[in-house]
């Protein structure tokens, strides 16, 4: 799978999974899309459909994370992770492929 979801990432989605009261079978799907400060951006969102032809599926530490296939090109070995601290708090993405990343680490470019 492209991308890895950490224990402590997992833990929050499926909090927000249960805070928000979304039905049961729901998939975390991570992305890229054109945009962003350096030319390409993270999405991570929740969806309820899955593709065979157009998605990878993996169930990570009581997750199921969906890719799709064009996504997956600049996500490989990609580590989703959640940060708490005083500063920030939120999901971070530490991508191999990208080349340069802004300051806020939602876009890079590969």
């Amino acid at each position: 799978m492209a991308v890895m979801l950490s224990e402590k990432a997992a833990k929050e989605v499926k909090k927000i999974i249960e805070e928000q009261k979304y039905p049961e079978g729901t998939l975390l799907r991570v992305s890229v899309a054109g945009g962003g400060c350096s030319g390409f951006q993270y999405g991570l969102g929740f969806d309820q459909t899955f593709d065979e032809q157009a998605d990878k599926k993996v169930v990570q530490h009581g997750v199921t994370v969906v890719v799709d296939k064009k996504s997956e090109l600049y996500l490989d070995g990609t580590t989703v992770d959640f940060y708490e601290g005083l500063d920030k708090r939120g999901f971070t993405f530490d991508n191999p492929n990208a080349v340069k990343s802004c300051g806020c680490g939602q876009s890079f470019s590969a």
